[in-house]
């Protein structure tokens, strides 16, 4: 795909504003409790949960329960923002923003947070020449089991509108590693937490992924039970962009949509941007391809590591694991931020690829250690992180090349060139092309596709990071 034809594709897709690197954390599995109860009979507002990672080399997943996420005033008191003990896959998002939780909380100005962890786990992705992928997973020991961070902006809690906390946990930097540069196991946490509100960039929600509870479509909205049981209301308008050509009316009580959005200053329900139907029928589970079968031509089936699922994990899909996809030839095929008739030649059964991130919807089936079949199949956005290579010869044109390292990078080979438009966000110090530069550690957010004309991998960018920092 030449640089031209992609800058006449990006016309065709919808480009969003550039964000902050943020994940607001929902993953996969946790606990659900009520949210705390104010008993100081004091005014209160609406306070949400923001974080992201950046993974360390080599890192499928590190999973982990959190026992608390406290907000600390000037005088040392301390409200909780979290409901229940959820167990986070930290690298489960890696560039992009989730919402965790949402709680009333006393109005004040909080100056500190303190986050504390109980067990954890670190999985690796194990490759050999020619055959499929592996998982391997470790306990994972705390050198500190919490962290406090002092806030530059204080979060000032208030009855006029939600504000929330942005928290980046710094996998590469908290993840410990020998003189050889193999990982022992010991994790010294190293988060970034800042406050922000529904405006900022900090708090847009690049993905959240529920069940449908209810739909009111006369009032253009709908309401979704997500992964720790909270019920939000969402809002949808005429500038709400809907996958696959399907609208409100699509929507039942067997559906499960991945939306887009920000949080509304008014009444803490989120305004959505955009809503994928990602199954009509009950479940569906999301992750990275490692393996396609045949690996050229039309796929029969592929390996899903599976990071998400809705319902719980059962005998035949288990998170953390991976798990095989039958492929029948009816499945439908979509790119989430896509809504164009040329999706299916970018995307379809002869073009998937290692190191992609789907999801895949349908009626759950196949036993334990046996296939499982679906009905869609949805490219998603992810994160790459990596270096610029060498022959990089301009960054000028919309296009730059790097090398893929991490876990993706086991299963990318190569130099892969990455696209941009003026659409693409330039985050964490960039601004344009023109910033980066030769061995420069990155990481694209955006999607992997096989190039029509050439059949290697390239990445259509939504954001470039500057990971140097």
């Amino acid at each position: 795909m030449t640089t031209h034809a992609f800058s006449r594709l990006a016309r065709f897709t919808r480009c969003a504003s550039p964000l902050a690197l943020a994940v607001l954390l929902a993953a996969g599995c946790g606990d659900h409790s009520t949210p705390p109860v104010n008993n100081q009979n004091v005014p209160t507002g609406s306070a949400f949960v923001i974080g992201t990672d950046a993974p360390v080399a080599g890192v499928v997943s590190f999973s982990t329960q959190i026992q608390s996420i406290d907000a600390i005033d000037s005088s040392g008191s301390t409200v909780s923002l979290l409901s229940g003990t959820p167990t986070v896959d930290f690298a489960r998002y890696n560039g992009l923003q989730t919402l965790l939780d949402m709680n009333d909380v006393p109005a004040d100005t909080y100056t500190q947070i303190t986050v504390t962890f109980g067990s954890a786990t670190i999985g690796y992705l194990q490759t050999g020449s020619g055959t499929e992928p592996t998982i391997q997973t470790e306990p994972a020991i705390f050198d500190s089991s919490s962290y406090t961070a002092t806030l530059a902006t204080p979060l000032v809690v208030a009855t006029t509108g939600p504000v929330g906390i942005h928290l980046d946990f710094r996998l590469d930097k908290s993840i410990e590693v020998d003189s050889s540069g193999q990982i022992t196991g010991h994790v010294n946490p190293v988060l970034d937490i800042r406050a922000v509100g529904p405006s900022d960039s900090g708090a847009y929600i690049d993905e959240f992924t529920a069940g449908i509870v209810s739909v009111d479509t006369a009032g253009q909205s709908f309401v979704i039970q997500g992964p720790h049981g909270r019920n939000l209301t969402v809002n949808v308008n005429g500038q709400t962009e809907w996958d696959n050509g399907d609208t409100i009316s699509d929507l039942t009580t067997t559906s499960i949509v991945q939306i887009s959005g920000t949080i509304d200053h008014a009444d803490s329900t989120i305004d959505a941007d955009e809503v994928a139907i990602l199954t009509t029928d009950g479940f569906y589970a999301a992750g990275q391809v490692t393996y396609v079968q045949p690996p050229s031509g039309v796929a029969t089936t592929f390996d899903l590591y599976t990071r998400a699922t809705l319902p719980a994990s059962g005998d035949s899909v288990s998170l953390g694991q991976i798990t095989q996809v039958a492929l029948t030839g009816s499945e439908k095929y979509f790119i989430y931020w896509m809504h164009n008739r040329f999706t299916q030649f970018l995307f379809n059964s002869s073009g998937l690829l290692p190191g992609q991130h789907v999801s895949v919807g349908g009626a759950l089936s196949g036993a334990a250690s046996q296939p499982i079949s679906v009905k869609r199949v949805v490219l998603r956005n992810w994160g790459f992180n990596g270096t610029i290579a060498a022959n990089t010869s301009s960054t000028t044109a919309g296009s730059f090349q790097m090398n893929v390292t991490g876990f993706a990078g086991q299963l990318i080979t190569g130099p892969v060139t990455v696209y941009t438009a003026s659409g693409t966000g330039w985050r964490d110090g960039y601004s344009s092309d023109s910033d980066i530069t030769v061995g420069d550690k990155v990481r694209v957010v955006g999607i992997l596709i096989k190039d029509p004309v050439s059949g290697t991998p390239v990445i259509l960018g939504r954001y470039v990071d500057d990971m140097n920092q």
